[in-house]
């Protein structure tokens, strides 16, 4: 049996997300810095000769809806396998953890690592630039956990800029309701012609750059559509407010994010009364993903393959 096990995938922030126009398609014009935080799934992914590829869920909580039959693990095991012609299929085991309709990617971040995996897995040693190309076509997140580090975004997330920044510690708070992302996309107030910045001028400012670490920078466009259509977003914000925070929501919510600057913060969020039915976390932010040293020609990891 060939199999890899304890794969991670992490979630995602958006440091600032800003809605720069509206293409003709309908799709949105997007800039955003996304990095990677240490709340994640886990898949365990076995090769099956057969062909066949299969998904079995764990960790979903009893009030929390149960995932697609034909999820975006799926979906991209089926899109790797028809466009490297493997013979071979695969069981994937998902381990949830990562709330849904959190605006934290998990599902595009289980796609991806599925993706990483299994061009280990299959011995298909695509490079990392032809994965984005095939990313793309599953979500505009995909490619952005592919790729695997902090990255300024633009279009509608398939161009990337990796850009560097220094390691932050942050609370994510993720209230009981979600918030469905075409509900915002497509309310007429949303506003649509933020100012697209340019990479390099921010770069070159570094009060703009230490901002933007902090998740202070700009603002993200979609949060004043999704506390109009969610109270609880509100609630979070202003609870995150009240401990002396700068709270922001992350993508398209329900979930919100502060940086936390000093261990009296994290003191005051363990004091702090949350509503039984809310996920507080504190997450480490991520320099890359762990899965990156695959790409770079890496063999030799403790999550490597086991034969039995």
């Amino acid at each position: 049996m060939l199999r890899l096990l304890d794969i991670p995938a992490p979630a995602k922030l958006n440091l600032f997300l800003h809605v720069t126009g509206r293409r003709a398609d309908g799709y949105h014009e997007l800039q955003s810095v996304f990095c990677l935080i240490d709340w994640a799934d886990t898949l365990h992914v076995e090769r099956r000769s057969d062909g066949r590829l299969s998904r079995q869920d764990l960790g979903i909580e009893a009030d929390t809806p149960a995932l697609p039959t034909d999820d975006l693990c799926l979906r991209a095991a089926r899109a790797l396998q028809a466009a490297s012609g493997c013979p071979d299929g695969a069981h994937i085991v998902l381990e949830k953890r990562i709330p849904q309709q959190a605006g934290l990617g998990g599902g595009s971040s289980d796609a991806a690592s599925t993706l990483l995996a299994l061009n280990r897995l299959w011995g298909l040693h695509w490079p990392t630039e032809r994965l984005l190309r095939l990313a793309l076509t599953l979500g505009a997140d995909v490619p952005f956990f592919v790729g695997g580090r902090t990255a300024w975004v633009e279009g509608i997330g398939e161009r990337l800029q990796p850009i560097d920044l220094p390691a932050q510690r942050w609370v994510v708070v993720k209230p009981a309701t979600g918030v469905p992302t075409a509900a915002i996309f497509s309310a007429p107030t949303l506003k649509r012609d933020t100012p697209a910045a340019t990479m390099a001028d921010v770069v070159a400012d570094s009060d703009a750059c230490a901002a933007i670490a902090r998740g202070t920078w700009g603002s993200n466009d979609l949060q004043s559509v999704a506390t109009r259509l969610c109270a609880e977003v509100d609630d979070a914000l202003q609870r995150l407010r009240g401990l002396g925070l700068q709270p922001r929501m992350t993508g398209s919510g329900s979930a919100v994010f502060a940086a936390l600057r000093s261990a009296d913060d994290e003191a005051a969020l363990r004091a702090a009364t949350w509503p039984a039915n809310w996920q507080v976390r504190v997450c480490n932010g991520l320099q890359e993903h762990p899965l990156l040293v695959w790409q770079k020609g890496c063999y030799n990891l403790s999550l490597a393959a086991e034969h039995e």
